[in-house]
């Protein structure tokens, strides 16, 4: 795509420059990228399913036809510009893709990137059909600020500093909040700070960082909740040889058992609760930056030193095997501290005499300088997959070269959010692209996610993708010059392009999809070290993978970031309104590849949309069941499946990879040290792992409490008079309703009989088959549970006792009022308060009907609909769409996005958040949420 020439192009008045020359990949001269796009118009209205209130309404949009539902509901929503109901609203796609590309080719041609103005136009063709054909992404800034008035903030990593004065804490408060208030993400090392253990100049006690903790984590959720929809994005860092490093350690965990008693003592602790403000450590993720000799000392049993944040000096030592443990232990109980690994961090640092890499961003892919930000950029993997299932090398080539050159453009312009970031983000130009969808491409080219084959496609993919990224640095930096802190740091910036060439080298081909791959990566790499050891290189680091979170729907992407694919069904969304369940397209590729012929496919497919997994699918190999493992569900890859797909991608990576590497319920502590452990074995930079179901504040549970309190000690025995309760029978006619239920795909009935003067009196529970073991349990339950009603035991006693009981089957219902159960037994007693108990036992319970729950929302008016803009450009038919009431469509009332829909197919329940904007289920991405229905996000985006 470009060659290093020289050119006419001035740069501020220094005369004739070399530019870059552009070369035609994906356009054509004498046409413009747009025109051989076909658009279509389209009306967009989002609401919230859980009270049907309108959160955004545009109609009129202009989007490819191409483009789906969704990502054109969470584009026109979240990035056009301009208050709705105006003329300055956007309203198109290409106005949305021109404000911000016409800023990056305007300040390229400014600054002497390019040899003339005709590549200068051929650059800003190239970009827009990128961006238009969605084979890459900027990050989530770039969309809201760049073209506008508003400040040119493209960066959504940012790493902070703090030292051992009140001054720089004071300051760390404000940097944070700043951050904060414009929707990004800060991650800070606060081992600094001297500890509790040290004593201040004026001879008292330290308060030590975690203390300081407190204050931060409140303005964090302070912040937040003065007017963002999501919890703020945040990482502490923590040095193992800190002294206070146990008080770290155990900080979120002590939290964690805080919030049980408050909900066994009736405080509503859920995720959004009033009560949970209380608890502490809740806004932000907290990791342990380790160090070779403590991993050492663990590995030998040894003891470890902890030291002196003054002095430097050893004043208290510990179990290293000990400690280590309680890492796990803490993080099983709540999936904190994650875990940094520094020698490997340092190892591959390119700039260390500038200072050392301290901290990460919150989601731990950034990992550079004190007081620096990053700008990312994804690249869609699946545009590059061939009809005959080869990787077009050349076109991922040309498109990363263009991407690198944009995403350097933009540091030129943007603004920071202080001038301490500013000026090192300057000095430094740190880039981050990095790729989406790489779960699909295996799947569709029947690579199994946790194979060798697997993994040598992804470490061929990605060692291409930072080679690449690279040589083009070192061109630009012949063209624009090397970064400012390249001359100090080039000895080392040199080692560490050499580590990465040898780790390419070192790469194990296994099939004939990565070879070619591979080859081209070999020479990207060696071209570029001969390039960079000429000019030095433009940029301190290159590439991570990040989440990919909103922006992987924009880019309608079945998986994000380095994840497999969450689940073999999805949720789609039609143009013309509705929606329905499809199976992954990658499915029947991924089938086809595997060699089963037409039918086959046809028949396997079909099973896959009724039960959302392959096993026991109609003449489907069982050795083939493990190409179309899911990150969950019925057949989920195994936890070291994903800690050796990290391993495999990450010498080839200058930052490191956002993952949580998700374990089920059942996992032990011991297993939480074994894969920490592993993760420092194989080279990562940092890892996290959450155990399903160890959170307690859980979608749409009630704060009460799960275990039966201890029973009150006897007292002596007395002679004393009983009253024996009296049975009220109830009459041979008597009112009577029947209610039909589905939980997690079980399906059953509830028929309650009241007393004419009202009152429950029987309850028959139907569940199974006739005369099947559970059918005369539930017959066998009712029984019990009608006499004892008329014994005159409470319903509320009941309600107490049962809801929130957790058994399979489990998950979303059908019931409007009652999403999600925990049981059967949890569903029925709760919706038996619904129809039976008064609404101030009913809340004492924390049993509340869909309206009632939609009443208890704070004032804040989101119904109100903005003005339809009268006219639009004529560049688009407006069309209808694709009815949302054809086959397949999803019924009201069941799933409404992917979480849900796999939930409802194969009975469990997935431990994720619910959306605060819309109400559906987010899912996985990285170390943070995204949701389908409208692109938000838990974390930095």
């Amino acid at each position: 795509m470009t060659e290093t020439v020289s050119g006419s192009t001035t740069r501020r008045g220094k005369g004739a420059r070399k530019g870059l020359k552009m070369r035609r990949v994906f356009t054509s001269p004498g046409a413009h990228p747009y025109d051989g796009v076909e658009w279509e118009r389209r009306d967009v209205v989002m609401t919230n399913w859980r009270d049907g209130s309108v959160n955004f309404e545009q109609r009129g949009v202009e989007f490819p036809a191409s483009w789906s539902m969704n990502a054109t509901q969470i584009v026109a929503s979240k990035y056009f510009r301009g208050a709705l109901g105006t003329s300055q609203r956007e309203w198109s796609l290409k106005q949305l893709v021109d404000r911000v590309v016409g800023k990056y080719t305007e300040t390229g041609r400014e600054q002497g990137y390019f040899a003339s103005d005709e590549d200068a136009e051929v650059f800003d063709h190239e970009l827009k059909h990128a961006l238009v054909h969605q084979l890459f992404s900027f990050n989530s800034p770039v969309w809201f600020n760049v073209g506008t008035a508003s400040k040119q903030q493209v960066s959504a990593c940012f790493i902070l500093s703090v030292d051992d004065t009140m001054e720089s804490i004071l300051d760390w408060y404000k940097e944070e909040g700043i951050i904060f208030k414009g929707g990004s993400g800060a991650g800070v090392n606060l081992s600094r700070i001297r500890s509790s253990k040290e004593l201040l100049s004026s001879g008292g006690a330290a308060s030590g960082p975690v203390s300081f903790m407190r204050g931060a984590d409140a303005s964090a959720g302070t912040i937040k909740s003065g007017g963002a929809t999501r919890r703020a994005a945040k990482m502490v860092v923590l040095d193992v040889d800190h002294p206070d490093i146990e008080e770290f350690v155990q900080a979120k965990a002590r939290e964690e058992h805080k919030i049980r008693a408050l909900r066994d003592a009736g405080f509503d602790v859920d995720l959004g609760g009033a009560d949970i403000v209380s608890v502490q450590y809740q806004n932000a993720n907290n990791s342990v930056r380790v160090s070779d000799a403590f991993m050492r000392a663990v590995e030998t049993g040894s003891d470890f030193g902890l030291t002196s944040r003054m002095t430097g000096e050893v004043i208290a030592t510990v179990d290293a095997k000990k400690l280590f443990r309680d890492m796990a232990t803490a993080a099983w109980e709540c999936a904190d501290p994650g875990i940094q690994y520094d020698g490997t961090i340092q190892d591959w640092h390119t700039n260390p005499e500038s200072g050392r890499i301290s901290a990460s961003n919150p989601c731990s892919e950034y990992m550079s300088l004190d007081d620096s930000s990053c700008n990312l950029a994804s690249i869609n993997l699946m545009k590059f997959l061939a009809d005959d299932n080869s990787f077009d090398v050349e076109r991922f080539e040309r498109l990363t070269e263009l991407i690198i050159t944009a995403m350097d453009i933009s540091i030129t312009f943007a603004d920071f959010p202080t001038e301490k970031i500013g000026e090192t983000t300057r000095a430094y130009r740190q880039l981050g692209i990095g790729y989406a969808n790489l779960g699909a491409l295996l799947m569709a080219t029947g690579h199994a996610y946790d194979s060798d084959g697997g993994r040598a496609v992804a470490a061929a993919v990605t060692s291409l993708m930072t080679g690449t990224a690279y040589r083009r640095s070192a061109e630009l930096a012949g063209v624009v010059g090397p970064y400012d802190g390249y001359a100090k740091n080039a000895d080392a910036h040199k080692r560490v392009m050499r580590k990465h060439a040898a780790a390419n080298d070192d790469l194990r081909v296994v099939g004939a999809m990565e070879k070619p791959i591979h080859q081209a990566a070999t020479r990207a790499w060696q071209e570029g070290l001969g390039i960079g050891e000429k000019n030095g290189w433009r940029n301190a680091q290159a590439s991570l993978l990040a989440p990919t979170g909103t922006i992987g729907f924009m880019m309608d992407c079945d998986t994000t970031g380095i994840e497999p694919d969450f689940s073999l069904v999805k949720f789609k969304k039609l143009v013309g309104g509705g929606s329905m369940q499809i199976v992954n397209q990658g499915v029947p590729r991924a089938l086809r590849n595997l060699g089963y012929h037409d039918e086959q496919v046809e028949a396997i497919v079909e099973y896959v949309s009724e039960h959302g997994h392959v096993v026991d699918a109609p003449g489907l190999k069982s050795e083939h069941y493990e190409v179309f493992d899911c990150a969950m569900g019925k057949r989920y890859i195994k936890p070291m499946g994903h800690v050796e797909m990290m391993a495999a991608v990450q010498p080839f990576l200058s930052g490191a990879i956002s993952k949580t590497v998700n374990v089920p319920e059942e996992a032990t502590v011991e297993d939480f040290e074994h894969i920490y452990f592993q993760g420092w074995k194989l080279g990562l930079k940092a890892l996290a792992v959450y155990r399903d179901n160890c959170k307690v504040g859980q979608p749409l549970s009630t704060g009460k409490s799960e275990e039966k309190k201890e029973p009150a000690a006897a007292p002596e025995p007395k002679v004393i008079e009983t009253n024996r309760p009296v049975r009220r029978r109830l009459p041979k006619k008597r009112p009577s309703q029947t209610v039909s239920f589905a939980v997690g795909g079980a399906e059953g009935y509830i028929t309650a009989g009241s007393y004419p003067d009202d009152g429950l009196g029987e309850v028959f529970m139907k569940l199974g088959k006739q005369g099947s073991t559970l059918a005369g349990i539930m017959d066998a339950f009712s029984i019990a549970i009608s006499i004892a009603l008329q014994y005159g035991v409470p319903l509320e006693t009941y309600v107490e006792k049962f809801t929130n009981m957790r058994f399979e089957p489990a998950g979303m219902t059908d019931d409007p009022d009652i999403r999600m159960a925990q049981s059967v037994v949890d569903y029925i007693f709760r919706r038996l308060a619904l129809d039976y108990l008064p609404y101030e036992e009913r809340a004492a319970l924390g049993v509340f009907s869909a309206e009632e729950r939609a009443g208890q929302v704070s004032g804040e008016d989101s119904t109100q609909v903005a003005a339809q803009v009268e006219s639009y450009a004529q560049s688009a038919p407006v069309t209808e769409g694709e009815a949302g009431s054809g086959a397949g469509a999803a019924p009201a009332g069941t799933a409404h996005d992917t979480v849900e829909l796999i939930e409802l197919k194969q009975g469990f329940v997935a431990d994720a958040p619910l959306c605060v904007n819309c109400g559906t289920k987010m899912r996985p991405s990285g170390s943070c949420y995204a949701c389908e229905g409208c692109g938000s996000t838990s974390g930095c985006s």
